[in-house]
């Protein structure tokens, strides 16, 4: 009777799942389409500087991969399972707080991805309010209003790690409340989506950067299963919010050892024909070590300067930096 239950359970599920979509490299996304997709793994971040606090928010939807059994059955055919990270640094100390929370637990209540986005797990809450969007999450009540519009950057990945889309808005003005305090500042908000095993097929160090010639800066080195780095990508959006892509390599000038004893480049030159940048952390300590996704990256503020197109430019933004996979 059992065998007969779970081809039930199984044809059921299979039913009601659907079909995940891949990455068509030549095919982009609307810049302003941020609603959820069947994708086998897909985020929202908020992050940037509301003063005096640094923050960093991400909401993740993800299917669980082919070889994953649930019950003996793929694991994908139970939908999505959703994990959310939180993550302030105080810009005047140093001091961080990190939480996070997952429906990981196949009895726990669900979190939901609708469009919108409208975006929900244990009480934590990202969604489109009015013409910015919003975010709830214990100790944080802050508002984005974008100052330019949504941009497509060129598919992160390869083949070889599998690829994701991306979206952002790379200007955003950020205000309302953290930890009690009144809180503004600027933000980058960010939408990916794809077919990539992230910290296992997958690693990167990234940068989302405010100019101060009013353009905003992304830049993007992705590493495969073995660390070697397969891709560099970078995109500038100038003051009217035009996209383009712009060459340029990551010099390592630093690096840092956490307490976890992985080590994490945190000082860096980006260097291209247009473009010298160099790049710091504000504070050292900025490991995160995700029991909910399984991840260990350092993500915080940076800043520091440099000549774009022969003018000198001041930077500030954040820097996330990813490890690889964690097992607590």
């Amino acid at each position: 009777m059992r065998p007969f239950r779970t081809a039930w359970l199984a044809l059921l599920l299979a039913a009601c799942a659907p079909a995940l979509l891949a990455v068509n490299p030549g095919r982009l996304p609307e810049p302003e389409d941020w609603d959820p997709k069947p994708a086998q793994l897909e985020w929202w971040y908020a992050s940037g500087w509301a003063e005096p606090y640094a923050f960093h928010f991400a909401f993740f939807k993800a299917y669980a991969p082919p070889s994953y059994r649930i019950l003996g059955l793929p694991g994908s055919l139970f939908g999505p399972f959703h994990a959310a990270h939180l993550a302030l640094t105080d810009l005047r100390t140093g001091k961080r707080r990190f939480l996070e929370v997952a429906d990981q637990d196949l009895f726990a209540k669900r979190g939901e991805a609708l469009p919108g986005p409208r975006l929900a797990l244990m009480g934590w809450r990202f969604y489109r309010e009015g013409e910015g969007f919003r975010l709830e999450a214990p100790g944080v009540d802050l508002r984005f209003r974008p100052l330019k519009p949504p941009v497509v950057h060129p598919p992160s990945g390869t083949a070889e790690t599998g690829r994701m889309h991306y979206q952002s808005y790379t200007r955003v003005a950020a205000w309302g409340e953290v930890l009690g305090e009144e809180a503004r500042g600027e933000a980058w908000l960010d939408h990916q989506w794809g077919e990539q095993l992230s910290g296992i097929a997958a690693t990167w160090d990234w940068f989302g950067l405010h100019l101060s010639d009013g353009s905003e800066l992304m830049a993007y080195r992705v590493k495969g299963a073995s660390g070697r780095v397969v891709q560099v990508l970078a995109s500038r959006v100038d003051p009217l919010g035009n996209r383009e892509d712009l060459a340029l390599d990551f010099l390592p000038l630093e690096t840092w050892t956490s307490p976890s004893g992985r080590a994490y480049t945190l000082a860096w030159r980006l260097e291209g024909p247009e473009i010298a940048l160099v790049l710091r952390p504000l504070f050292r300590e900025g490991e995160i070590l995700s029991r909910t996704t399984r991840v260990a990256y350092w993500e915080g503020p940076v800043a520091g300067e440099g000549r774009f197109r022969g003018y000198r430019v001041r930077a500030r933004g954040m820097g996330e930096f990813v490890a690889g996979a964690f097992r607590p």
